[in-house]
């Protein structure tokens, strides 16, 4: 189902703005939760249904952005954004994975002796943490790059200096 316009807006231009809001709030508080054991806490599994929200949002906001993308003027700034739109998926995949991983550590211990061994090395949470950490950092900057490329295809040739 490709959703295209709401309220007779490009749905694009309106999802779009879920996007760039919940993906870095879900990037800061992947970060917060691997560097800071009283936030995991008391972000606990809102961090994995948050990135879940986003991983949802992303193919429904590009999808419309395609839509869309057939219904203006076409110009190398749309395309170049459209190409960098297409590549946050794959982001907020990993970032999803990633947290849904990181909440799990602290959840299998005592329900699987299997999994508890594993999560008992000393290395699991600390990788998990530092790749969860950078591809929150990615992720974040693939959306500036994303809105950065997006403004330029909405505006250029669009006002005076």
């Amino acid at each position: 189902m490709i959703v295209s316009t709401i309220n007779g807006l490009p749905a694009h231009v309106l999802l779009v703005h879920a996007v760039v809001v919940l993906v870095p709030l879900a990037a800061l508080l992947a970060v917060l939760a691997a560097l800071w054991p009283t936030a995991r806490r008391r972000i606990g599994v809102v961090l994995p249904g948050l990135t879940l929200v986003c991983l949802i949002l992303v193919p429904i906001t590009t999808s419309a952005g395609e839509w869309l993308e057939r219904h203006v003027p076409d110009n190398s700034y749309v395309h170049r954004h459209a190409e960098l739109g297409d590549g946050l998926l794959i982001w907020v995949f990993l970032l999803f994975l990633l947290t849904a991983v990181f909440w799990l550590l602290d959840h299998i211990g005592s329900r699987s002796v299997r999994l508890g061994e594993v999560a008992a090395r000393p290395v699991v949470r600390p990788l998990v943490s530092i790749l969860m950490v950078a591809i929150a950092v990615v992720a974040v900057v693939q959306v500036i790059r994303i809105g950065d490329s997006g403004a330029k295809a909405a505006w250029h040739g669009g006002f005076r200096h």
